[in-house]
């Protein structure tokens, strides 16, 4: 079996606001494939570490590599088309109101393809299709379900053939049921558009049901705590703040860091 390769890799990474540091010294890699776990309790930095990855916030020290370019040293041109090879799916879908789903999936392929119209009709019927909406092209966000909102956000995402997803709490909001079913779809799409996935979250089911690596933020050393897949994390690790996310506080004892 080849070895796996570096899709992005975090090496030093301080993440501030000001004076103010969130995170400091983070180093992981996300590997190609990787249905990766962005974890940690309320306020530890996920979502500015997304934010470091997908061209919103450039670090206070430290790089990101989207594979071998380090992301924030090139030129603001080549950045940018680094960022249309990103899809991602905000916490709240992120959708425009006054358009149909249609219409909110096609802005991408209008803006940076040169497909006719009906070219682009075609691809976003395929891609509602492919996240369970085939015949709701012409209905508006206010007229469908949070999940199903989730759902449109997700083919909007896709809209470009992304080589990596970004989820920003993905299942925010939805049922159980609902985030459930979000996970098998996350799960289709890294093996059906062999997309790289990056999500932020703290729900634990999603976290053990889907992801393949991770990182822990430690919001009380204001580093990472921990890296590897859940599983892993939560029979290796000697970090008690790591066995209490991962076990919602209900360990009874630390378990033995592995040898």
């Amino acid at each position: 079996m080849s070895e796996k390769q570096a899709h992005i890799r975090v090496e030093n990474l301080t993440m501030a606001y000001g004076d103010f540091v969130i995170q400091r010294d983070l180093d992981f890699t996300i590997y190609e494939g990787d249905i990766f776990i962005i974890m940690g309790g309320s306020g530890c930095g996920k979502s500015t570490l997304m934010r470091h990855m997908i061209g919103l916030k450039a670090p206070a020290r430290g790089r990101v590599f989207h594979r071998e370019v380090s992301f924030w040293e090139v030129q603001p041109a080549e950045r940018e088309r680094l960022m249309r090879q990103m899809g991602v799916l905000y916490q709240s879908g992120a959708l425009w109101s006054s358009m149909t789903l249609a219409e909110n999936v096609a802005l991408a392929l209008e803006e940076y393809t040169h497909l006719n119209a009906n070219q682009i009709r075609e691809i976003v019927c395929l891609k509602l299709a492919l996240v369970g909406l085939a015949g709701f092209e012409d209905y508006y966000p206010s007229e469908i379900s949070g999940g199903m909102r989730k759902r449109a956000g997700l083919a909007r995402a896709i809209a470009l053939d992304p080589q990596v997803l970004f989820f920003d709490e993905p299942s925010a909001g939805l049922d159980p049921v609902s985030a459930k079913n979000l996970d098998d779809l996350i799960l289709e799409i890294n093996q059906s558009l062999e997309a790289t996935v990056v999500i932020v979250t703290h729900e634990l089911p999603s976290i053990f049901a889907i992801a393949s690596n991770a990182v822990f933020l430690d919001t009380r050393t204001q580093t990472s705590a921990a890296t590897g897949s859940p599983q892993q994390m939560l029979e290796t690790s000697g970090n008690p703040d790591v066995i209490r996310f991962l076990t919602r506080g209900s360990s009874s004892e630390e378990p033995t860091k592995g040898t």
